[in-house]
């Protein structure tokens, strides 16, 4: 579940707004989004940890929704709304149709350090998958000469339309004859009915020795799929054991993504924002982002 951050109180929102625009040496920036326990790591994992930091963009997106959780009237119709079409479509909808729940992975800068790429570093294809409203797509848009995404949310289709992404369907994108330079899947392995089916569609759609894959994965991991406006247990359940942040994700690296024929090559914390609404400033979950690559060893069967 989304764990709530906030700060209601209108001395509280300022104080919190001016340590955003502070810069450098702010407390947010030892937080424990970015905490990780490298000896609590597997040993194979432990030197392909990244650290990441609060910087410039995450802080712009916290200020940004910090700000439109005031705008009173606005949240009062998007909380009426939301109570209206609940019991007939998904959040994700709701907020397309809306156009608010924006969400935040990571900054171009985050992106740029995990992949090991420049500024200026360009590709032919980028693939999005469950793309949402295209904010996370258009970050990365700047490295790609054609970006691809896929969604199942019709409002949300609309805004990655609008953006002028090239849309392929869900059940379409595996046969389409295109490989990609990356293809992202951020934050949907526990959200789809066969995690290890769509790895193994992913690992076929990359270009071959130099494609990678990055992937955001919320922990401690809890797989559901959203039916209209239910919550249900995914077809394929993937079990990842361990209790801390850092045992899940030696258990992903070193056997889940195995299994599906990929090893890790950078892995790092970041925190899965999304903006907030009349009652909370914003939300968060704990991701862990890794950048894979196909492994040269034959996948294991899937016990």
């Amino acid at each position: 579940m989304w764990t709530i951050k906030h700060a209601r109180r209108p001395l509280a929102r300022a104080l919190f707004v001016n340590m955003l625009n502070e810069g450098e040496g702010t407390a947010m920036e030892t937080h424990q989004w970015y905490h990780c326990s490298p000896g609590l790591l597997g040993e194979s994992v432990r030197p392909l940890f990244v650290q990441s930091h609060l910087d410039s963009d995450t802080k712009a997106f916290l200020k940004q929704s910090v700000e439109k959780s005031t705008w009173l009237f606005t949240q009062l119709y998007h909380s009426f709304v939301s109570t209206v079409l609940t019991p007939l479509v998904s959040r994700t909808s709701i907020n397309g149709f809306l156009g608010r729940g924006s969400m935040f992975v990571f900054s171009a800068e985050q992106f740029q350090r995990l992949l090991n790429i420049g500024p200026d570093w360009k590709a032919p294809r980028l693939l999005d998958l469950g793309a949402g409203d295209g904010a996370v797509t258009e970050m990365m848009r700047g490295h790609f000469q054609e970006v691809y995404a896929t969604e199942i949310s019709p409002p949300m289709k609309w805004h990655l339309q609008r953006r002028n992404f090239k849309l392929l369907g869900v059940d379409e994108w595996q046969q389409s004859g295109l490989q990609f330079d990356v293809i992202s899947c951020l934050n949907l392995l526990d959200r789809c009915d066969s995690p290890l089916h769509l790895l193994r569609d992913i690992r076929q759609s990359l270009v071959p020795h130099t494609g990678r894959l990055i992937l955001a994965a919320v922990l401690p991991f809890q797989a559901w799929v959203e039916v209209g406006g239910t919550w249900e247990r995914p077809k394929e359940h993937l079990i990842v054991q361990g209790k801390t942040w850092e045992e899940q994700v030696t258990i992903l690296s070193c056997d889940i993504f195995q299994m599906a024929g990929f090893e890790v090559e950078a892995v790092t914390r970041l925190p899965y924002l999304c903006e907030g609404d009349m009652y909370e400033d914003y939300y968060v979950l704990d991701d862990a982002v890794f950048v894979l690559k196909a492994s040269n060893t034959t996948e294991k069967s899937h016990q």
